[in-house]
């Protein structure tokens, strides 16, 4: 069989070696460019492919020269492990045997971008990775197999992310068999019973000291390193918050009530913020920061 593979990331990687551990015969890949804008802490893809003599293309997989290529091969399946184009129902229909999503969660909950980040910024205690059909709306098709991760308190999207890649390399080694077999299942989708959510942008890390501690703290868990992080404003400074704990204790919004430890009122609860970093200036620890008791986050 023939498969046509779309790539990124670390899950790209990691299931891109999988199939191929099971013999799997890739005719193609298709990833991105890495963004110069970007930090770039995953896995290449593209390295991938040249250790193993894939082809692989960086254009978009919707170009019509592509759409074009892919008849050409003919594919069997179609994989797409966290590549970052919606893929045009045109495409979907190529593969003789269909076209399938790896996504970091469990779906129907989270469907849509950055899954990973919302469940830790929603405080959820577990995720998942889904491998499902690909249909013309996002993360929607029926459902081949999956596994749940679990979510600890102190996880970060980081942390979390991990576990998902993980998951997602268990999922893909038991579907494979499966789906080359004819045997994997297919399950429906419930969309109702689900979620969808956009992506994030920088400046959605934002912190809204009326919120409480804890969702403050899930917020900064879910956008920390290697994320752009969550941010608050001091006297005209930029001050990201790279980690923090919610305590027990009341005071007014953004507030800072102690130095050390460095706690600041919020809507419900106090925040314990442990390190941080200024402007241009590096991270530190929260306690090698000066700031007055007067002062207020905003």
């Amino acid at each position: 069989m023939k498969l046509v593979v779309c790539a990124y990331h670390n899950v790209g990687y990691r299931c891109i070696e999988e199939l191929l551990r099971q013999g799997a015969q890739i005719s193609l890949i298709f990833t991105h460019e890495d963004a110069a804008t970007e930090q770039i802490w995953f896995s290449p893809v593209r390295e991938l492919a040249e250790q193993h003599g894939i082809p692989y293309l960086t254009s978009s997989i919707n170009e019509p020269e592509n759409i074009e290529r892919l008849r050409n091969i003919g594919p069997d399946f179609l994989f797409s492990f966290y590549y970052r184009n919606m893929i045009v129902p045109e495409v979907l229909e190529i593969p003789a045997r269909g076209a399938l999503n790896l996504h970091g969660s469990w779906l129907p909950k989270y469907r849509g971008r950055v899954p990973v980040n919302w469940a830790v910024i929603n405080g959820e205690t577990e995720t998942g990775a889904t491998l499902h059909y690909m249909v013309a709306k996002p993360d929607a098709g029926d459902i081949v197999d999956q596994e749940t991760v679990a979510i600890a308190f102190t996880d970060t999207a980081f942390e979390v992310f991990g576990k998902v890649t993980e998951a997602a390399v268990t999922v893909l080694r038991r579907a494979w068999p499966r789906l080359a077999a004819g045997t994997a299942a297919r399950i429906p989708m419930d969309l109702a019973a689900g979620s969808y959510f956009g992506g994030r942008k920088p400046a959605d890390g934002r912190i809204d000291w009326r919120r409480s501690a804890l969702q403050i703290y899930n917020l900064i868990r879910g956008v920390t390193h290697p994320y752009p992080g969550a941010f608050t404003e001091l006297n005209g400074d930029t001050i990201v918050i790279w980690s923090a704990w919610p305590v027990e204790g009341q005071a007014e919004p953004g507030l800072i009530v102690s130095h050390s430890p460095l706690l600041v009122g919020t809507g419900d609860g106090l925040l314990e913020i442990r390190r941080l970093q200024r402007g241009d200036g590096p991270e530190t620890a929260a306690a090698e920061q000066v700031f007055s008791p007067s002062d207020r986050f905003s």
